[in-house]
């Protein structure tokens, strides 16, 4: 699998599959899941906590992508255990957020 090939429906199959053989579907709640990616957000951001912004800090790219992966998989669990169709969801979003911030007015800027 890689991005270029893969879509968000059979990453969402795939973490459903890993979550169905297990019978842990029964501790997959909204809240719980919610949760849990702020949970792998933080270790997530943890990585970087004393990075100073040079791009000198000695982060290991390796743990970078295993903790991305985490949130990852708990935010296609959160949309599966709530139906939430994350492609149109993040395309209304992106809608939004474009009509919220117009170009002409933060190009390059984010207040």
């Amino acid at each position: 699998m890689s991005d270029a090939n893969t879509n968000i429906q059979q990453l969402k199959d795939l973490v459903a599959a890993f979550v169905e053989e297990r019978r842990w579907s029964q501790f997959h709640s909204p809240k719980n899941l919610s949760m849990s990616i702020a949970i792998e957000a933080a270790e997530l951001m943890e990585l970087f906590q004393w990075d100073d912004g040079t791009g000198n800090a000695d982060i290991p790219r390796e743990r970078v992508r295993e903790e991305l992966a985490d949130v990852v998989i708990y935010c296609l669990s959160l949309a599966n255990a709530t139906g939430i169709d994350l492609s149109k969801a993040i395309q209304d979003k992106v809608v939004a957020n474009a009509q919220k911030y117009p170009v002409d007015r933060y190009l390059g800027r984010y207040k």
